[in-house]
This record gives structure tokens, sequence and C-alpha cells, in this order.
């Protein structure tokens, strides 16, 4: 390696060194406040560094590809685990001496999301998913009070360790039929491969297609997603809503678009079957929940089935077109799903009864800063106009209609219709007369609360900046 790569992986090296300094901490002298200094200095600076990395990128070796789109996407986890950190600060005051932890949990965490991310290698993939995930289940079983949280935990760890497996032995199997693991190179000889051996090419991409719609929790490999999303801390919870699945699907996209497997119909009817049960079974039973983080753990199952949309578009249109598009709706996805997370936090804390979507009863009365972000951030998940969310649709739509997937195109369209219906259903509980009662906020959450809410409203009412911008990456 050479100088140059070193400047490419800044943003790694400046994760890394920022975990480093935290162990440091910790074994020095036991404080949350510099522990909390240190994380947010570390990503500020990594933040940075994913500006100062644009200047220098290329391939380092065949694990990691540092270019325009993997470098936004980390700059835009980095914004996203920012208002983590924030929500986090008063979360774990109960927790004795066992703070410091979380936080150096939280930088790991993130660095293999972005190691996931710039990933062009089987290897680097599963470091960075493996990395990732282990520091969640850590996070997710943080608090010592409470079964839900232990609870939440069991089951990811569970199911995640066989969706690792699942991915391990999928890519043994391809990488048998191919001789490749990296994206190209198995794109470049996936047909001759199947040509040969079907069976095991079939056998492969099948186990690996369902170790990855786990971890992006896509029916029907989504069971774990509600209860998971209910025991976890609610900062915890937003990351993994974010974070942790957005690194998953941009990894997905890369390897598709890398590997050109959109040339292959077997694959692409998969992800149809994907995309239809993603979108009905998500908005169907987020009809039934009362309780918020559930709502929302559903609703992220069809979000991320109207992102699998845009890659089955792959086939009929450019590269480019297709990520830039995804490029939109990931980002209007996360600033809107934060934002959600970001008033429940400040509202409902760790509380489960607060969480019921009854208890946000006059929110508008006694609350009207976050009943004004959550009323936003509802209508953006809805698609309703001049909010992010309903750009992130138009693309999607477009696309689907410059394709010709109009099968695709009426499943979303009544999906959508039948989501209106229970994210207005908490617009309406907070119009109620009773008196909503709630946590105090913190300043930093008003301020996160606050940019949010204006982000999605400015990407709805005038995306045309950050459409030229995503047009570039």
């Amino acid at each position: 390696m050479n100088a140059t790569m070193f400047s490419a992986l800044a943003p790694i090296l400046m994760l890394s060194l920022t975990a480093v300094v935290l162990m440091i901490q910790a074994s020095i002298k036991r404080d949350q406040s510099v522990a909390w200094v240190i994380t947010a200095v570390g990503f500020l600076l990594t933040l940075w560094s994913a500006s100062y990395a644009r200047d220098f990128i290329q391939p380092v070796t065949i694990l990691l590809e540092v270019d325009h789109w993997s470098l936004f996407f980390t700059s835009l986890i980095l914004m996203a685990s920012l208002v983590t950190l924030v929500l986090s600060k008063d979360t774990f005051s109960s927790e004795g001496e066992r703070k410091e932890e979380y936080y150096l949990l939280l930088v790991l965490s993130v660095l293999g999301a972005v190691v996931l991310i710039q990933s062009s290698h089987m290897v680097s993939l599963l470091l960075g998913m493996e990395l990732m995930g282990v520091a969640l289940y850590a996070m997710i079983a943080f608090p010592e009070r409470g079964q839900l949280p232990l609870e939440g935990a069991v089951k990811y760890l569970v199911l995640s360790a066989c969706a690792s497996a699942m991915l391990l032995y999928g890519f043994a199997l391809i990488y048998a039929a191919t001789g490749e693991l990296s994206y190209a190179g198995i794109g470049a000889r996936a047909a001759l491969a199947y040509a040969e051996n079907p069976m095991l090419m079939m056998a492969g991409s099948a186990m690996v297609l369902a170790g990855i719609g786990f971890k992006l929790s896509v029916a029907p490999f989504h069971m774990w997603t509600p209860d998971v999303y209910e025991g976890a801390p609610t900062p915890v919870t937003g990351f993994l809503a974010t974070v942790s699945k957005s690194a998953v699907f941009v990894a997905l996209s890369r390897f598709y678009i890398d590997g050109a497997l959109y040339q292959f119909s077997g694959l692409n009817t998969a992800l149809v079957v994907l995309a239809i049960a993603s979108m009905l079974v998500g908005n169907w039973l987020a009809l039934r929940q009362k309780n918020i983080k559930r709502l929302l753990a559903y609703s992220s199952i069809a979000h991320f089935g109207y992102l699998l949309v845009v890659l089955i578009a792959l086939t009929y249109l450019e590269a480019d077109l297709v990520s830039q598009s995804i490029t939109f709706y990931l980002t209007a996805y996360i600033v809107t799903t934060l934002a959600a997370f970001t008033i429940v936090s400040m509202v409902a804390g760790e509380d489960t009864a607060k969480q019921n979507i009854s208890a946000f009863a006059g929110l508008f009365w006694s609350r009207p800063l976050e009943a004004s972000a959550l009323t936003v951030a509802m209508l953006s998940l809805a698609g309703i106009p001049l909010t992010a969310g309903f750009m992130a649709k138009f693309f999607v739509i477009t696309v689907g209609i410059q394709s010709g997937l109009w099968g695709l195109l009426a499943v979303l369209v009544i999906a959508s219709a039948i989501a209106i219906y229970y994210y207005l259903r908490i617009i309406f509980a907070m119009t109620q007369s009773a008196q909503s009662s709630g946590n105090s906020a913190n300043w930093q959450e008003k301020l996160a609360a606050i940019v949010l809410m204006a982000s999605i409203l400015a990407l709805g009412s005038w995306p045309q900046p950050f459409i030229a911008y995503a047009g570039l990456l």
C-alpha cells in the first residue's frame, strides 16, 4: 500500500483511532462525559476525512472500492451516527460504570458499516457486516434493567448468526463454482459457472439472497424486526433502522451493479417476489400495531421493498440513474426515520407504556415542536408532497415506469395507500384533547429534531441541488 491508499482509507483509519482512544480513556479513568466528547470529536473528524478522501478515490487492494458513492454514504451514516450519539447521552444514565463501553460499541458498529459500504469483495463484506452486527448485539442488550432488551438481543443474535452462516456457506458455493470472490469477478464468471453447474450456483445464490434478506429484514425474513425494534433502546433502534440497514443495502446495490447480476432472470424473479411480499406484508401488519416502535419496524420492511423495485429496474435502465434513485431514496429514508425515532426518544424514552400511540394524545398542545417534527416525519414516510418521502417515491415510480414494471408499480401504489392510514393515525392521535406527558429533552435533542425536520422539508420542496449532487456521485 502507498500513501494515496492510506489517504483514501482516512475515514476507516480515523474511526479505528477513535476506538483505540476510547479504550485507553476507559482504562485510565471512567467518565461518560469524556467518552461522549471523544466519540463526537471522532465522528466529526471522520466526517472531515471522508471529504478529504474524495481527492484520492481508487480501489484499495481487491477488498475495498473508495469512490464518490461510497464516500457520500460514509458521510451520511456518520451524520446519522451523530444523531444517535446525541440521543444516547441521557438514555444510559442509570447504567452505572458501564456507560463508556456503549460509545466504543457505537464506534465499532459505525466502522463496520463503513467497511461494508466500501467493500468490493466477499471477504470485506463479511468482515464489515460481522463487525457491525456483533457490536449491535451488545448495544441492543446494553440496558441492565428490563427483559425486552435482552430478549431482543438474543433473538437478533441467534437469527443473525444463522443468516451469517447462510451467507458464508453461500459464498463458499459460489466460489466453488466461479473461483472468484470479488464482485466483478463473480459477475464475469457467473454465466459460465451456471451453465457448467446450475445447482451449485442456484444453491449459493439462494443462500446469499436469504442471508442479505435477513439483514435487510425484507419479507419473509422479517420476523425478528418488530421484537428487536421494541426491545432495543430507542437510539439503538434508530441506528439499526438507518445506519445498519442502509449500509447493507448499499453493499447489495454495489454487488448487484458491479457484478452485473441484473442480467440473470432467475435472480430478478426472486427480487420481485421479495419486493411484493415486503411491500404488502410490511404495510398490512403495520395496521395492527399500537406500539409506535413496532409500527416503524413494519414500515421499514415496506420501504426496503420499495427500494428493491429500483434494483430490479437495472435490467432495463442505466446504472447511473438507478444509483441516483437509490441515493435519494436512502437519504430521504435515513433523515425521515431518524426524525421519527428522535421524537420517540424525546417523548417516550424507554418507557414501553409511553411508546403506545395513544400515549401521544395531546402532543400538539403540550409539546408543539416535537409534534410538528413527528408530523413531518409521518407525512414523509407516507409520501405526501413537499416532503422528502414524496420525492423518493417519485424517483421509484419514475424508474418503474421507464422500466415497464407495471405489476410492481401497482403493488407499490396499493401498499402506499394502505400505509397512509396508519401514518395519519399517529398524527390524529397527537391532535386529541388529552394532555400528553413525556420526558424532558435537552437542547441537543431539540436541535437535532429541528435540523431533521428542516432537512425533510428541504429535500421535498427544493430537491434540485441534491439531485444535481447525486448525479455526480
